[in-house]
């Protein structure tokens, strides 16, 4: 059985665990240290934290620039909105 507060609570999990690479990651750029790698950032939002990488975005002002990483990063916006109303829709109807 479907039940959308597991969905709401992994979202919501996933969306503060990508929201804090991205603070992360800003600081380690002030710093001159390591930085996490854009991939892992993408692989984030893909699997569902990409409410909190546009937070982090916002907040951060980190990651606003780069237009080959914002493509992706829609991109992973675009796959998880379509899939998830994919699964509402089959859910909801199966």
């Amino acid at each position: 059985m479907f039940d959308p507060f597991l969905l709401l609570f992994f979202y919501g999990s996933l969306s503060l665990i990508t929201f804090c690479f991205y603070g992360a990651d800003k600081s380690a750029a002030k710093r001159g240290k390591q930085r996490i790698r854009e991939s892992t950032l993408h692989l984030l939002s893909l699997f569902g934290g990409w409410f909190g990488a546009l937070l982090g975005q916002k907040v951060f002002r980190h990651k606003t620039k780069k237009w080959r990483f914002l493509l992706v990063f829609w991109l992973t916006v675009v796959v998880n909105v379509a899939t998830m109303g994919y699964a509402v829709y089959f859910f909801q109807f199966s």
